[in-house]
């Protein structure tokens, strides 16, 4: 029997490499769409398994159904390894480590029960929908969100840092006024509360009792109302500079308005011609 050779395994990586992740062929276009139909119905089948009445009824069809698709994801994640360019990347992308989480659970399962329902995992797999129907619209938006994230990292995380710090004085304080007599019975629990009551959540399952303490959780219910939009703005900011056009640095000579849109010719204050 003949062995392929290196140029015959070549060939045969790059093709399946078109297939699995071009969606200019209608060879690929067709494996886009039976992937996503396969990972949809494989997340529907792990959701209605969790269910007991359908689990009891159908526990079998479910059975089947999931390591079938197991197999099928298994075979697919082994083709993208052998036809990536750069395997070691494409394993630890994003969508490598996905796609490997999305298979795992099942095997996993044999050996720990109950790990079978991570495989909801896969949902995160319709993320390629985006590359499928080519929406480099959406992409844009979202690389919008993604800069302005980036942007905006340090000053959420300074906010964030301070936030931890408010809750922790809080925590402690409400620790000493009201004690364990009070169902204080620790900072981290104090703790806790502090973060439930700071942000609005208020679960209610400890609340201080003495007059002081309440009048602590007074002051930290109106601080909450008054730093919860503070990430929103810092998010908001940045987005807002990130998709503001550019502004060429040109003055108008008649009412000097600093900045003003690419190839402009008149002032868009005054209406007066910007190259006199």
């Amino acid at each position: 029997m003949k062995r392929p050779t290196s140029e015959a395994i070549t060939h045969l990586r790059n093709r399946i490499h078109i297939i699995i992740e071009g969606t200019d062929t209608r060879l690929g276009k067709l494996f886009d769409i039976v992937l996503l139909i396969a990972i949809v119905t494989s997340v529907a089948v792990v959701m209605l398994d969790s269910v007991l009445y359908m689990r009891l009824q159908f526990g079998t069809i479910f059975f089947y159904a999931e390591w079938l698709f197991t197999i099928l994801f298994t075979i697919e994640y082994l083709l993208r390894l052998f036809s990536a360019p750069n395997r070691f990347r494409y394993m630890f992308s994003f969508f490598g480590v996905v796609d490997l989480l999305s298979v795992l659970p099942s095997y996993l399962s044999l050996l720990f029960g109950g790990v079978q329902y991570l495989l909801v995992v896969r949902v995160l797999r319709i993320l390629r929908v985006f590359r499928v129907l080519k929406l480099k619209a959406y992409m844009q938006q979202a690389g919008f969100l993604a800069s302005a994230l980036k942007t905006s990292q340090q000053k959420i995380t300074v906010f964030f840092l301070s936030l931890v710090l408010l809750v922790t004085i809080f925590g402690s304080v409400l620790y000493v006024v009201e004690g364990p007599e009070n169902g204080f019975t620790s900072i981290p629990l104090s703790i806790y509360w502090a973060v439930v009551t700071l942000t609005t959540v208020g679960y209610g399952d400890i609340s201080p009792k003495t007059p002081l303490g309440q009048a602590i959780a007074t002051m930290v219910m109106i601080t909450g109302y008054s730093i919860i939009a503070v990430p929103t703005g810092i998010f908001t900011s940045e987005l807002a500079k990130n998709m503001r056009p550019q502004l060429h640095p040109i003055t108008c000579p008649n009412c000097g308005k600093f900045g003003h849109a690419g190839g402009a010719n008149f002032c868009d204050r005054c209406g007066h011609d910007l190259h006199v």
